[in-house]
This record gives C-alpha cells, sequence and structure tokens, in this order.
C-alpha cells in the first residue's frame, strides 16, 4: 500500500464516532491546560493518560486522546502570551514579544486570530511532512549526536541576538543569566550539589514555572501597577475587530509557510522542541523583513511565525517516536509511556505491525486541527474580553493564579519566596530593558547545552575537538560565530557609509 492509500485507511479509524469525540474533549482540554502558564503539553498528557488506561480505551482511541491535547496546549500557549505577557509554556515565549504590543494597541483579536490561523497551518504542513517524509528524516535524525546537539543548542542561543534588535549585548547577558540559572541543583554526573547554598529546596534545581511565572508575571504585575497608577488607564486596550482581514493574512502567509517548514525540520529533532523552532524562525523573521517590520513592537508576522514554528515542531516530535522508537520531545516521552503499557513497542516494526495506530493517529492529526481552528476561532472574542477586566480585579486574579500554579508544583511555601524574589530581579532587568524571553530561553536551553556537551566530552575522553569534527557540528558553529559577528560588522559599515556620504 501507498502513503496514500494507508492514510484513507486512517481517516476509516480516526473519522469513528468514539475516536472523534475523544479528539474533540482532547483539544478542548489541551487548549485550557495550554492556556494556564507554566503547565505546558507535558502535564496536560501526563494527567489524561492514567484516566484513558483506566477507562481500558483502546490502543489508537488513546494515543488519538492524548495527541488532541498535545496539540490543544501548543494552541493554548498563545492566549496567556498575547494577552497577559505571561507564556503558556516554554514554546510561546516568542509570541509573547510582539503578541503582547499588539494587545496594548487594540490588537488582540487580530492576534488570536492569526496566531490560531498560523498554528493550524503549521500543524497541517507537518502532518504532511509527517506522512511523505517520516523514514527519511528518521534516518536524518540519527546523525545528531551529542556534538551536534551542542552546537545547535549555541546557534539557538547565538540567534538570540538578532531577536531584539538593537540590543544585542543586553540580550546575550540575558541569555548567560538563565544559563546560569539553569545550572542550580545537583549535578546529574557527579551528584555535587552547585548553587544551592545548603538549601533543600533547591537541590532539584529551579523549575520552569518557577521561573516563567517569576520573570514574566510577577514583574508583568509590578509594571501593570506602576504604569497604572502613573496614567490611570487600562493598559491593553480592547478592540472590536476580532479577525484579521486579507491583508493581514496575505502579510503573514509566506512567513508561516517558512516557519512551518523549519518547525517540523528542528522537531524531527529528538529533543531539539519547539523552543528552539520558535526562536529560530523569529530570528529567520526578522532578518529577512529588517527594516520593513515592527518586530518587537507589536509586528503581525512576529506573533504567526512563531506560532506556525512551535505547532510544527511538535508534529515533527511524532516522527523519531513512531519510526525509531525515540522521544522527539518531552510530551512524546509521555505518549510512548501510554504505548508501552498496552505492550506496544514503538520503532521501525511500529508501521508494519500496527498500521491502525500509527495512521490512524496520523489521520486523526489532520482532523484535530480542524477541531482546534473550529474550536479557537469562535472563542476570540471571549479571550479579548478579559482585557476589559478593571485592573482592581485583573492583578489579583494573575497574582492568584500564578501562585496557585507556582505552589502545586512542590507544595511548597519556598518556590512562592522564590518567585517573588525572581519576580522583583525581572522587574529591575525589565527597567534597564534587558529581554525576558532571552532570559527564559537560556534558562530553558541551558540543561540541554550542559547535558550534550558533557556526553560529548565523555564520547571523546575530554577531546574538545570532538565539537567541531562533524560536517554538521562545524557549519552549526560557524553559524553561530556569524550571527554573533554580523550585527556589530553591520553596524560598522553603515557607520562608514554615512561617513563616506
Amino acid at each position: 500500500m501507498s502513503a496514500f492509500e494507508h492514510l484513507l485507511h486512517g481517516f476509516g479509524i480516526a473519522s469513528q464516532w468514539s475516536n472523534l469525540l475523544v479528539a474533540a474533549i482532547g483539544a478542548f482540554i489541551g487548549t485550557l491546560v495550554g492556556m494556564l502558564p507554566g503547565l505546558g503539553p507535558i502535564n496536560g498528557v501526563a494527567i489524561l493518560l492514567p484516566l484513558a488506561y483506566a477507562m481500558k480505551l483502546p490502543p489508537e482511541t488513546a494515543l488519538i486522546l492524548l495527541a488532541a491535547v498535545y496539540m490543544g496546549c501548543e494552541y493554548g500557549g498563545r492566549i496567556s502570551s498575547i494577552l497577559l505577557n505571561v507564556p503558556g509554556d516554554a514554546g510561546a515565549i516568542m509570541t509573547a514579544i510582539d503578541g503582547y504590543p499588539m494587545a496594548r494597541k487594540g490588537l488582540a483579536g487580530v492576534a488570536l486570530s492569526i496566531s490560531a490561523w498560523s498554528s493550524f497551518v503549521g500543524s497541517v504542513i507537518a502532518t504532511i511532512g509527517l506522512v511523505i517524509f517520516a523514514p527519511v528524516l528518521a534516518d536524518w535524525a540519527v546523525a545528531f549526536g551529542p556534538a551536534e546537539y551542542c552546537a545547535l543548542m549555541v546557534f539557538a542561543i547565538a540567534c538570540l541576538a538578532g531577536m531584539v534588535g538593537d540590543k544585542p549585548v543586553r540580550t546575550l547577558l540575558a541569555a548567560l543569566i538563565g544559563l546560569t540559572l539553569a545550572t542550580v541543583g545537583v549535578d546529574a554526573n557527579s551528584g555535587v550539589y552547585r548553587f544551592t547554598f545548603d538549601n533543600v529546596h533547591l537541590s532539584d534545581g529551579i523549575q520552569f514555572i518557577v521561573v516563567v511565572i517569576g520573570f514574566f508575571s510577577v514583574s508583568e504585575l509590578m509594571l501593570m501597577l506602576e504604569q497604572h497608577t502613573e496614567t490611570g488607564q487600562q493598559l491593553v486596550k480592547n478592540t472590536g475587530r476580532m479577525m484579521f482581514n486579507a491583508r493581514e493574512a496575505a502579510q503573514t502567509w509566506w512567513c508561516t509557510v517558512r516557519s512551518s517548514v523549519i518547525g517540523f525540520f528542528v522537531g524531527v529533532l529528538p529533543g531539539a522542541g519547539a523552543t528552539i523552532a520558535s526562536a529560530i524562525t523569529y530570528m529567520t523573521e526578522k532578518r529577512i523583513y529588517g527594516s520593513q517590520g515592527t518586530f518587537g513592537h507589536g509586528d503581525i508576522r512576529g506573533v504567526a511565525a512563531p506560532e506556525a514554528a512551535n505547532n510544527a515542531s511538535a508534529t515533527g516530535s511524532f516522527v523519531p517516536m513512531l519510526t525509531l522508537g525515540v522521544p522527539g520531545s518531552g510530551t512524546t516521552a509521555v505518549m510512548m509511556g501510554a504505548l508501552t503499557l498496552y505492550n506496544i513497542t514503538p520503532g521501525p516494526m511500529l508501521f508494519t505491525q500496527q498500521p491502525d495506530i500509527v495512521w490512524g493517529l496520523i489521520a486523526s492529526l489532520f482532523i484535530g486541527n480542524v477541531m482546534l481552528l473550529v474550536l479557537n476561532i469562535p472563542l476570540v472574542n471571549l479571550f479579548a474580553r478579559a482585557l476589559s477586566t478593571p485592573m482592581w480585579m485583573l492583578v489579583p486574579a494573575i497574582a492568584a493564579i500564578s501562585a496557585i500554579g507556582v505552589y502545586a508544583v512542590h507544595a511548597t511555601t519556598f518556590d512562592l519566596v522564590l518567585m517573588t524574589v525572581l519576580g522583583v530581579f525581572g522587574y529591575i532587568l525589565r527597567k534597564m530593558d534587558f529581554p525576558m524571553s532571552a532570559l527564559i530561553l537560556g534558562f530553558v536551553l541551558g540543561e540541554m547545552l550542559e547535558q550534550n556537551l558533557r556526553r560529548a566530552l565523555s564520547i571523546s575522553n575530554g577531546d574538545v575537538a570532538v565539537l567541531w569534527s562533524s560536517p554538521i557540528s562545524a557549519g552549526l558553529l560557524l553559524a553561530s560565530v556569524t550571527m554573533l559577528v554580523a550585527p556589530f560588522v553591520v553596524r560598522r559599515l553603515r557607520g562608514i557609509r554615512r561617513q563616506v556620504a
């Protein structure tokens, strides 16, 4: 059978009423979980996994449910990023850079609707890629070892310098702070306690939700209170227009397609994830449009690109899971656990031994994305109405939700205190014009960078040449150096040109 015939067979499975029902339920739950800051798709899937198994759902139905939750979380993560400047998960960090300024200009509805459309396009393009290229891309992903992943992380961090216009030094310093915070806790290799200050609560490191809530939510609340006190006005304006228009759709189309393709290929790499995909695509679009764009100040392409990328990356992460038995992301690792509960081993033989599961899942991704688009577009008006909430109600509500989310991690007041301390620190950094998105990305990438660096050095018995010995790692490191040097060279050349003129 050809891939097309297999896909038609998969649609027959995914369109059964029970599978359609669980896909709709999963999409709705995923959207709700995604919009809650800090939870993200891993928690959403992990929460529903025992429930799906306890209900004795067939394996293909259970996998369809978990996949719908996964995709729904990727859609929902943009909501709090745009409305509150608090990313729902790490993949939505880049969306906040232009999404929140759009909301402050009265374009919250436009930002929400274009992000839903871009998410849909990104997921569909990536699902088509999954159908056509899965076996080939699986072989390509195997070529990435620890050294190549280390070079990829360095490239992603180097890209941060190009994210925030004329502030490359502050951006890199913010990323360095994030990398430093990622080293707190017990060293996984040696068992040595690092930067814990003899505090047992820091032995597990600083949790992502504590960092993101502290630096984004708490610092944002402090800025909101400060600016509201000074102006006495709502900081974010509501608008009557809830949908993007034809001009805006045309303006974002090609950046959405480009970001979808890049996001899919990044997602195929096990462990790379939506965070790297959204950062690379945002930087790419900013480089392409240059002075023609208003990136960082509410450019609609700055919302479309990362949203298309992180959804395409999420879909791409199914490739290594289904073809190699290697989780492409933390969420697909949980989904692999679901397969093992049914005594099913993911890997190359899955396509021949369990075609109903594989092609039913792939077909459900098409159906689930249509459901999510139909679900999210009508709710834009409801989401945007939250902006009309009076400040005296909005600030305490955000503070309460943030505190509950942080407390739920370890159920300790220490995390609440740490959240507050990081929030005050973040407020000071934001007053000094440091970009918080770069800091959070540095924190997210820091652990992966350290792990792959140490694995590469262990394999080579400490020979650092392994880091640039392969063509892939050498090319990525060369691109990283180019990304770091290019802004200064361009600025220097512009200065010389002005002097000559």
